[in-house]
């Protein structure tokens, strides 16, 4: 590592490590009129904020967080939480006041949300210090109310003091991020594998930045904000960053939420001989493939698969019901289908160069084989790309058999053609298709379908970082991954037989040679 690195490198940690160096807050918002209340509606709260921070819902309407709308610019696809399909919960639109209890805004509850209007953007989703709740189903808006977490759940959440949130706000964190992202595709831990609520308070075992005994990183020490701009994306990676650490204060067009960012392209340190190996393998793996041995360690199980093509059985009452493993997870649930969880999975590894592709609600899929919802792109050994651990996720979901199209079923908001209130697939997706205005035939069957989630939170310690016969031995981790020569690992039969006959030559050789000596010394002391 350059100069250069290693004090960029020592000034991050010191501004971590001693809080006298970081600036303070200078405003204590428990003291301000505006704020003292009461307010009726989170927007008369959005009005307050915006009163000294004028510009704050601006920068926010300029982010994904708030249009869930986005161009990809590596493939030019349209992308975004509005449009995109998954193998989860399958698709937003026509479930919108439930899905968006995780929007940065209030009332976006069908097509008709003014996305122009300031007052909608919701400040304490991420500033909050506690006690802030938005239920599912509400439209993005807290309780104002004693209000049913959902209906017929018998569960119910006592309203929010909005102006007592108000008055406490602060800093994201890990709690705040992770209340959304944590929480996608319907429950803790569903989606990505490597976040759920276990990294809240993580030993350093689970991950070695965020641990309170280490830096004890919020989500933004990484994923930096600028103007409400969140660096870092799995819509588009920086899957390779071969360059030293981001110094302090300079201004970069880099990514700065990449290992490298900190810790530089050659990292390891050690003998000579070591660390210099163990340096050289970062232009063929990514940092996680060594430093993330297994996801979903935490104690929160992922889902690994989900067939809705199952849902809808009910009990011998003709109700609904749920089914539990040993560990008190669900497993089947009437209204989603069956479940496989995982926990302490070892990831599968892909070539990667920072682009996916994406099927779209109007992609013609092949229904005769496992559908790739999307594809990492990458080729062997290219200077751009690296090997990547990814999460591996298996569904079945529906599709049109005519059209040849996935399907957006409605399912979550109640009234008639909601599945999970009437359990009838042939309706509930007429109202996704009237939603979405995709063509639909009427006609619909169920898909095997597979989709990949990067694998980058979770970093172990350094010394629970995989070991050379991971990947180096006939059980390699990496076994499935073209374009590498694995010591170890592969081998040629006609190259083996080559080898072992030179080394069995070479030991005749010295057999050979030794027995003359022993001859020749026996004749010497003869005559």
């Amino acid at each position: 590592m350059t100069v250069s690195g290693r004090v960029a490198v020592w000034v991050l940690w010191l501004v971590l490590l001693l809080p006298g160096l970081t600036l303070g807050a200078t405003a204590d918002h428990s003291r301000f009129k505006e704020l003292q209340g009461p307010f009726a509606s989170g927007e008369e709260v959005t009005r307050a904020c915006l009163g000294c921070h004028t510009e704050a819902a601006k920068q926010v309407m300029a982010t994904r967080h708030w249009t869930w709308d986005y161009t990809n610019p590596d493939t030019g696809q349209r992308l975004g939480k509005k449009t995109m399909l998954n193998g989860f919960c399958i698709g937003d639109r026509s479930n919108e006041a439930f899905c968006q209890s995780c929007h940065v805004g209030y009332g976006w509850k069908d097509a008709s949300f003014d996305f122009s209007d300031e007052s909608k953007v919701d400040c304490l989703a991420c500033h909050n210090t506690g006690n802030y709740l938005k239920l599912a189903g509400l439209a993005g808006h807290p309780p104002l109310v004693r209000t049913e977490t959902s209906p017929g759940s018998g569960k119910f959440a006592d309203p929010v003091d909005l102006a007592a949130v108000a008055r406490n706000i602060g800093a994201t964190t890990r709690r705040t991020c992770g209340t959304c992202h944590y929480y996608g595709g319907g429950g803790d831990g569903v989606k990505h594998g490597d976040l759920d609520s276990s990294l809240n308070a993580p030993p350093r075992s689970l991950d070695v930045h965020m641990a309170s005994e280490g830096p004890d990183f919020s989500c933004s020490t990484c994923h930096v904000s600028d103007q409400h701009k969140i660096a870092g994306s799995r819509i588009s990676v920086t899957a390779a960053d071969p360059h030293a650490p981001i110094l302090r204060g300079e201004r970069s067009a880099r990514n700065p939420s990449t290992c490298q960012s900190c810790h530089g392209e050659r990292p390891h340190k050690g003998s000579l001989l070591h660390a210099s190996r163990l340096n050289d393998h970062t232009r063929t793996l990514a940092c996680q493939s060594c430093h993330i041995p297994t996801f979903a360690r935490g104690g929160v199980p992922t889902k690994l698969g989900w067939d809705w093509s199952t849902a809808g059985k009910m009990n011998a009452e003709g109700k609904p019901f749920q089914t539990k493993d040993a560990k008190g997870h669900v497993i089947y649930d009437s209204r989603k289908g069956d479940f496989v969880l995982g926990e302490d999975v070892v990831p599968d590894y892909v070539w990667f160069d920072g682009t996916v592709t994406y099927v779209q609600p109007d992609t013609r899929i092949d229904p005769r084989g496992r559908v790739p919802i999307n594809i990492f792109h990458g080729a062997p050994g290219a200077e751009n790309a690296r090997i990547w651990p990814v999460k591996t996720f298996h569904s079945r979901q529906p599709y049109d058999t005519v059209h040849m199209t996935l399907l957006v079923p409605h399912t979550a908001v109640p009234d008639d053609t909601a599945f999970w209130y009437n359990f009838d697939w042939a309706k509930a997706l007429q109202a996704g298709a009237d939603a979405t205005g995709a063509p639909y035939s009427g006609q619909f069957g169920f898909v095997d379908t597979r989709m990949l989630w990067p694998i980058t939170h979770m970093v172990a310690p350094k010394e629970q970082a995989l070991n050379c016969a991971e990947c180096h031995s006939s059980q390699s981790r990496l076994a499935a991954v073209p374009g590498v020569w694995l010591p170890g690992k592969d081998r040629n039969p006609l190259l083996d037989t080559f080898g072992f006959s030179l080394a069995g030559l070479a030991l005749l050789g010295v057999l050979i040679h030794a027995l003359l000596r022993i001859v020749a010394h026996a004749h010497q002391r003869r005559h």
